[in-house]
């Protein structure tokens, strides 16, 4: 079975709906898929940190696009 990649835009929301979409998001695809996020809320990248220690996410990839964009590559395991 292939994994699958979902991407998911988070553009423009604050705290804490950034993570509990995450969350429930990852709670709808297989383990082994890859999301894609991007955010704009500074305080997300803190907590989307701690998301991945607290549930199965591995943290994959991590980069600051075009100022206050974060985009975020995360996989569950």
């Amino acid at each position: 079975m292939k994994n699958k990649i979902y991407d998911l835009n988070l553009m423009g929301l604050k705290c804490p709906i950034p993570v509990l979409r995450i969350s429930k998001k990852f709670k709808e695809i297989n383990k082994g898929d890859i999301l894609i996020v991007n955010v704009d809320d500074p305080k997300a990248e803190d907590d989307i940190t701690e998301l991945s220690k607290n549930i199965k996410i591995k943290l994959l990839e991590r980069s600051v696009i075009k100022g206050n964009e974060i985009f975020f590559k995360l996989k569950k395991y």
